[in-house]
């Protein structure tokens, strides 16, 4: 199997190098080892916590005779904003006098760097993220092939359904998924777009964790019960969740950590066991979720690398993604995850987040009110699925609704007919959003028009567009959008 790491071509020209005792003292350290890693007594001092404890335990392994290779690290540097990933080899050193056998007497640690220093050109650190991206492509689709799952899975469901007898609830309890998994999609592509601008990152909110328990546990519903029962296994989901205070994070990255924890525990116990949620007010600590499974279990060596980038344990099926996304997304939140697992046993892990400052209640939503009036709308996209849900989401107003799939097509429209309002895509060929709402402001100055975009550089309204309405929306978007224009 290919290994993953055979992706990342070493840049740095030098080699580091350093020499340790097989009780892990350090010995001896080049120019190129100390430039990164520094000269300090503890030479792990730049390494997270974790992989410090990965360090040593690595040369303590190696001390014992072992060979360990292919080890990496995230080096934090004091002139460098990204941790610089190194990629290290653990070698024991055998000496031996003639006729005796071989001693170990020291290890020697070699590596090189995965990842351009801070000298390199701004052009070249924006290829570095670009690379870095690509990298994360597979965890990417990864988690939307999650979402389209879930969504594809409770569709089924509701077919399944007798025609004729599908009650409200069970409605309720697909429909609210599908909703979620979609809201959920929406928000991975806007984390994927800050990315690669650099954009700002999502503001936080006070939260409610047994609410985002409980979303995550829905959503993965049909991996975690359905479909164990269709090969003849069954897996128990158990929710044990006390009252908590607020938590200050963004809900679809939270809610993408819990997506991820059910399901690396629904692959860990292929035939069959269970999952419990645990929440509680741990006072000092803070609010301390703990998620058990009495799965397969991991070994001491993979628990210490479950949140390295690339590494996984799944082969082919893996991209090594999952848990080094999920802890990021947990640091950024302030919090910490720790994981307890034995062999043949099952894991635990246990997510501790500090409480919010303050617990204010989330103001209720305003109530929907209908439009002062119905109007005749204009709806230009290229994409036929769009106008299709656009009209159908303005006819359940009672607005009439009439469909261009170009700008050139709009313009020969409002030449014809009349219109109180035009909604129209930003991308499409030929003539984008823009353009065709300053065709139709020069020759109609009181029309109002509304660009709708995917795109998070859409801009501001300006001379020509009223309003801009990023997609996907949900219809009170579009309540509010002809409410504001028309009165």
């Amino acid at each position: 199997m290919p290994d993953p790491l055979e992706s990342l071509t070493p840049v740095e020209s030098e080699v580091f190098v350093a020499t340790f005792s097989s009780e892990g003292m350090v010995h001896f350290r080049n120019e190129a080892w100390i430039s990164v890693f520094g000269e300090t007594a503890h030479p792990w001092a730049r390494c997270s916590a974790d992989d410090q404890t990965l360090a040593i335990d690595s040369v303590r392994e190696a001390g014992r005779g072992s060979l360990v290779t292919r080890r990496l690290f995230m080096v934090h540097l004091p002139d460098r904003d990204e941790p610089l990933p190194v990629l290290l080899h653990f070698l024991p050193v055998h000496l031996a006098a003639s006729g005796q056998r071989p001693e170990m007497r020291a290890v020697t640690v070699v590596g090189e760097a995965l990842a351009e220093p801070s000298t390199w050109t701004a052009s070249q650190t924006q290829r570095h993220r670009m690379e870095t991206l690509g990298r994360m492509t597979m965890g990417i689709a990864h988690d939307f092939n999650n979402l389209l799952s879930s969504v594809l899975g409770h569709i089924e469901l509701l077919k399944s359904a007798p025609p004729g007898e599908v009650p409200p609830a069970l409605l309720t309890e697909h429909l609210n998924p599908i909703e979620q998994a979609a809201l959920d999609g929406a928000a991975l592509v806007g984390k994927i777009q800050q990315y690669i601008r650099q954009e700002k990152e999502t503001v936080f909110e006070p939260l409610d964790l047994p609410t985002l328990i409980r979303d995550a546990t829905v959503l993965t519903k049909p991996y975690w019960y359905n479909d164990p029962r269709r090969r003849g296994i069954a897996i128990d989901l158990a929710l044990d969740l006390a009252p908590v205070p607020p938590i200050m994070g963004a809900a679809a990255e939270l809610r993408d950590v819990l997506v991820n924890l059910i399901l690396n525990a629904v692959h860990a116990m292929p035939r069959g066991g269970s999952i419990r949620f645990e929440t509680r007010d741990e006072g000092v600590r803070g609010v301390v979720l703990r998620i058990t499974d009495t799965g397969t279990g991991m070994t001491e060596n993979v628990r210490a690398r479950i949140f390295e980038p690339l590494f996984t344990t799944k082969g082919k099926r893996g991209t090594g993604m999952g848990l080094a996304v999920s802890y990021g997304i947990i640091q950024e939140h302030d919090a910490s995850i720790e994981v307890a697992s034995e062999p043949g046993v099952g894991s635990t892990f246990t997510l501790t987040f500090p409480p919010a400052e303050t617990a204010e209640a989330a103001p209720a939503p305003e109530a929907e009110t209908p439009p002062a009036r119905r109007a005749r709308i204009l709806i230009v996209d290229d994409e036929r699925g769009v106008r299709t849900v656009l009209c159908k989401m303005l006819a359940l107003r009672g607005h009439t609704a009439v469909e261009a799939a170009s700008g050139a097509e709009a313009l020969a429209l409002v030449e014809r007919e009349t219109f109180d309002l035009v909604f129209t895509d930003q991308g499409m060929p030929e003539m984008s959003g823009r353009q065709l709402a300053g065709a139709l402001r020069r020759r109609f100055p009181e029309l109002p028009i509304v660009l709708i975009t995917g795109d998070t550089e859409a801009g501001a309204p300006d001379d020509h567009v009223n309003l801009v309405l990023g997609k996907p929306f949900k219809l009170q978007h579009l309540d509010f959008a002809v409410r504001q224009l028309l009165g």
